[in-house]
């Protein structure tokens, strides 16, 4: 078979098992087995492909078509235009999520901070800041060893082992300094919500990074009240929520002696991260 005939089957493949992105998957799939770019393959459609190649393909098909995530049939995401290994135990990241790293880089241009991001999983977010202000340091926190298995191996692959540590930990444990930053993207659908989300995300994603207990607040409240204790003098705490959350989060906030900031939308225009600072 050639490479547009493959393109084309991949495509009605995944478009008959309601994969919306079916096109784009389908090219995404084929380059990856041929070890091209998309744009490559494209112009070169009419090449011929060998059965073994072709058989490889399939076989990404077919698991797409299950509703396996591209970012774990590859084994990698894009962040902060660096590739992130990912697999099965960490959240894929979310572009959204670059929101909160571009906010944060512009509180603190070119400073030296003690940095600490709970729920690390991939690590992508402590790794995207750390490469960005060179002086900095900090500690990546997750309650899934798999996960800091996969965070360590990417701040090798980032060059950042000097500056960056990651550790299975419990916000309940006891933590020896303070920081200058708190980063989270915390747990916060609500429990009752798990089984509506895509299949995409609920039959491959962990639960231990999607399940924020029954009103979805659960890992939030923990993360602002350990704040409290952790952050220094004019420290600043960055948290992703939920679509819906602002109020309820903005309200424990305020409660526990929190400062809004300032307030980060995502693309389609829903409050998304809340970055808040202690009252002196």
């Amino acid at each position: 078979m050639n490479i547009i005939n493959l393109l084309n089957y991949g495509s009605r493949e995944l478009q008959g098992n309601n994969i919306t992105s079916y096109k784009i998957d389908s090219e995404l799939l084929l380059a990856r087995v041929l070890r091209k770019t998309r744009e490559e393959i494209i112009i070169n459609s009419e090449e011929k492909v060998s059965d073994k190649k072709t058989q490889e393909f399939f076989n990404l098909i077919n698991r797409r078509s299950k509703r396996e995530p591209i970012a774990y049939i590859f084994k990698e995401k894009e962040f902060w235009s660096k590739k992130f290994l990912v697999d099965k135990n960490t959240l894929i990241p979310r572009p959204e999520t670059e929101l909160l790293v571009e906010k944060i880089l512009k509180f603190f241009p070119n400073k030296r901070l003690n940095i600490l991001d709970i729920g690390t999983g991939t690590g992508c977010v402590i790794i995207s800041i750390l490469s960005e202000l060179k002086r900095s340091k900090g500690i990546g926190i997750d309650l899934s060893q798999e996960a800091i298995k996969v965070a360590k191996l990417n701040a090798i692959k980032h060059k950042l082992t000097r500056r960056v540590i990651f550790k299975k930990k419990n916000l309940e444990d006891n933590f020896n300094k303070k920081f200058d930053l708190i980063v989270s993207n915390p747990p916060y659908i609500m429990k009752k919500d798990l089984r509506n989300l895509q299949d995409d995300i609920k039959k491959f994603e962990p639960k231990l990074a999607l399940d924020g207990g029954n009103d979805g607040l659960d890992v939030i409240k923990k993360v602002i009240y350990k704040s409290i204790k952790l952050l220094k003098i004019n420290g600043i705490l960055a948290l992703e929520i939920g679509n819906g959350q602002y109020k309820q989060v903005s309200k424990i906030l305020r409660s526990n002696n929190f400062i809004l900031k300032e307030l980060v939308k995502d693309y389609q225009e829903n409050i998304r991260c809340i970055i808040s600072t202690l009252k002196n």
